[in-house]
């Protein structure tokens, strides 16, 4: 079982060392997504996860938090600490977190 973070703790989990994985597709994570998170679609998942060696911390983010949280329960059962951000890209937008665009533009949750 995966453990729960909402934006707040997730972004001080982010800030002491955990890496944030955006398991939305591409565009989605083009238009609006957390300054330094890394973009794995999470149906690629399975087969990009030596991207994430030696990461102590996992924070699993997508739209709403569902698709996020089926990346974390996969993550534990490969022996990564994963977590869920409740609530997703909304909550970490209505808590006036950093989001910014590809070209590191102010961005959107869309």
């Amino acid at each position: 079982m995966h453990r729960e973070l909402d934006a707040l703790d997730a972004y001080d989990a982010v800030r002491a060392g955990a890496v944030l994985l955006d398991v939305r597709e591409p565009e989605e994570f083009a238009a609006g997504h957390v300054p330094g998170a890394r973009s794995v679609p999470l149906g690629q998942l399975g087969q990009r996860l030596d991207e994430l060696a030696g990461s102590h911390t996992v924070v699993c983010v997508c739209r709403s938090g569902s698709r996020s949280a089926t990346a974390a329960e996969a993550l534990v059962a490969a022996g990564y600490d994963a977590i869920n951000l409740v609530g997703g890209m909304i909550a970490w937008a209505a808590e006036g977190l950093p989001i910014v665009t590809a070209s590191g533009a102010a961005g959107g949750v869309h």
